[in-house]
């Protein structure tokens, strides 16, 4: 079940749900903000992928292959399609799951919020399936004829925040690989991540 609340308060009473007995911690930075920190080398490594891609389409083509206000107007897309990120998330999630997308109270940052126990390839598919509003409009760009400036210029913006956005799921990925078992259940519990096996 997926439910939208407007204004989130407190994230962990979303993501209170029955946590087994048998439920291991994972060790996690202790605050968002610190897990954000540690995440910025993925941002990183994918902002070069980004900035990679168009120079070798620059350079095969020798001309400039976007129109670069029709790349700030991708960002912007791409940013209102941030709420389409978090649904990306929630529909992962069973039908018995309870799953709650909101906007924090007082930023402009969306969320998707469960306390349910996933396979860890399940959890895995939940967190990266957003990647796909960044490979989509990448893809499109690479594909697309250099004359084409302002698609160009579109798709390269979507996909820049649609590459970047997701990479402290990717951050969250890299440690339930590192300190879970591929039997093993995954679980957001108030503000950890606990694995269970």
């Amino acid at each position: 079940m997926i439910k939208y609340v407007r204004n989130i308060d407190d994230i962990s009473q979303y993501q209170c749900g029955d946590l087994p007995v048998n439920a291991q911690k994972l060790n996690t930075p202790a605050t968002t903000e610190e897990m954000m920190k540690k995440a910025i080398p993925i941002a990183a490594f994918l902002c070069v992928v980004m900035f990679l891609t168009m120079f070798i389409k620059t350079f095969e083509s020798k001309t400039l292959v976007v129109f670069l206000p029709a790349v700030l107007g991708g960002a912007l897309i791409g940013f209102g399609l941030l709420i389409v990120h978090e649904w990306l998330h929630a529909i992962v999630y069973p039908p018995a799951a309870k799953v709650t997308i909101g906007k924090l109270k007082g930023k402009v940052v969306w969320v998707a919020l469960a306390s349910f126990p996933l396979r860890r390839s399940r959890f895995i598919a939940m967190c990266l399936l957003p990647f796909i509003l960044g490979i989509v409009p990448w893809v499109l760009f690479i594909l697309s004829a250099p004359q084409n400036t302002i698609f160009n210029g579109l798709m390269f913006g979507m996909a820049g925040i649609g590459m970047v956005s997701p990479y402290p799921d990717v951050y969250n990925v890299i440690l339930v690989f590192r300190q879970s078992k591929k039997g093993d259940k995954i679980m957001f519990y108030e503000d950890d991540t606990y694995r269970i096996s």
